[in-house]
């Protein structure tokens, strides 16, 4: 076998062999094929594509790299969802912890933001003391006591899937359907839940701008995870405006709070409700009522048991950014877009997000949204407000900003769009 041979294969839009694909995964893992040579086949996978067979193998190859981990002794049955990524998207927060209440235990390995969209690690490393790395044994034993843990993945994951992510990253091959449904599926599959729901944005702040791309990769991923033996489903949810009313760390850990709490905007309380009951269902857990412990403080109670477990104090003052900018409307109206793409990339340009995996990232920068599309405005009353600790990075926030809203005269009808546009299960296509 030589990697040559594989990347003409596919150059030449041919089916790779699955001798081909583990051969190949296993040799890059090791070292065997450089990155320049798996740059060339990430390329020719992104111009050709791959068939349900191929991705199957190729997630397979990626999963059989590192661990698996079981969770079978546990005394609940397991459930787990994943984001595809957007603007607001502090989802996982409530959710978690809401599942949990239902009955299922929720282990939730999550990333880190990198570019205008939000990472649900750094999210609550904003709460004082909390840790995002845990040993395996540790959130077992988190999952056990709490029913809810949410960490980083630990390098045995997948390892394949961790330097090819990188490569892809450098090379303009992250909008490759096969690679991103085999990166997503490969850590969740080798995480070892039983059920699985997929939130797959679809919008300006999404990496799918078109409902028939985020069809296309949704309907992947729950072949792939049905041919693996998880229970799979898909949403695909609205990410053309930010969801609720915050972008940034500790400003979407507040929000989330609030929803635990029984407030918070209503869209974030939507999908969070819809989420959940899609993920309890798949768990086998259908008479649940995620609705009802929201209402009666029983998910907030598990919030404040997981926070605690990984070490950080709920009670604890979020942090808040040193300095603010407030955006005022220019004249009254009718608000009819807010952009969720110039709102996240203004979030990151505040501190909020970083451009690289090493970089820091402020607790407390991002923005706060005082309106939401369809909301009556007047002029001067404040639309956005940013927060930073480095006041110098305004003006390159509000770069941003130019052009990411519309107003319409006063009294112009509006339609929202659905929170969630559609649901994909198996069989599908």
């Amino acid at each position: 076998m030589d990697v040559i041979s594989v990347i003409r294969a596919k150059r030449d839009g041919g089916e790779l062999s699955p001798e081909q694909i583990d051969w190949v995964i296993d040799a890059y893992t090791r070292g065997e094929v450089a990155d320049e040579q798996m740059s060339a086949l990430a390329m020719a996978i992104l111009l050709n594509g791959m068939n349900r067979a191929e991705i199957a193998r190729w997630t397979a190859a990626m999963i059989a790299s590192g661990e698996r981990m079981d969770f079978s002794a546990l005394s609940r049955p397991t459930a787990d969802k994943h984001s595809t990524g957007g603007v607001g998207d502090k989802i996982t927060l409530p959710l978690a912890p809401l599942v949990a209440a239902c009955g299922a235990a929720v282990p939730q390995l999550s990333g880190r933001g990198l570019g205008h969209t939000g990472g649900t690690l750094d999210k609550l490393e904003s709460i004082p003391g909390w840790r995002a790395l845990l040993s395996n044994t540790e959130m077992l034993d988190v999952l056990e006591s709490t029913g809810a843990v949410i960490c980083a993945a630990g390098d045995g994951l997948a390892p394949a899937d961790r330097k090819l992510y990188a490569l892809r990253d450098v090379t303009g091959t992250v909008e490759a359907i096969p690679l991103i449904a085999s990166s997503i599926m490969s850590k969740k599959i080798a995480e070892g839940t039983g059920s699985l729901v997929l939130d797959v944005k679809v919008g300006s702040g999404a990496f799918m701008k078109t409902v028939e791309d985020a069809r296309e990769l949704a309907a992947t991923m729950v072949g792939l995870g049905t041919d693996h033996g998880v229970r799979t489903v898909a949403l695909l949810t609205d990410m053309s405006t930010p969801l609720g009313l915050t972008a940034g760390n500790a400003l979407e850990v507040r929000e989330s709070v609030e929803v635990l709490a029984g407030g918070g905007p209503a869209d974030v309380v939507e999908l969070t409700l819809a989420l959940a009951r899609e993920m309890l269902d798949a768990a086998g857990l259908k008479d649940a009522d995620p609705a009802k412990a929201l209402a009666d403080g029983s998910a907030m109670d598990v919030w404040r048991r997981m926070i605690a477990a990984q070490g950080g104090d709920p009670d604890a003052a979020l942090p808040v950014a040193r300095e603010r900018h407030v955006v005022t409307a220019p004249s009254s109206g009718v608000l009819t877009r807010l952009d969720a793409y110039g709102v996240g990339v203004a979030a990151w340009r505040l501190g909020a997000g970083r451009a690289r995996k090493e970089d820091p990232v402020q607790a407390g920068a991002g923005v706060e949204l005082h309106a939401r599309p369809g909301d009556e405005i007047t002029a001067g009353r404040p639309l956005l407000t940013l927060h930073t600790d480095t006041p110098e990075k305004f003006d390159y926030a509000l770069e941003a900003l130019e052009g990411a809203y519309d107003l319409a005269p006063s009294g112009t009808s509006y339609r929202p769009t659905p929170v969630v546009l559609e649901r994909i299960s198996y069989p599908v296509g």
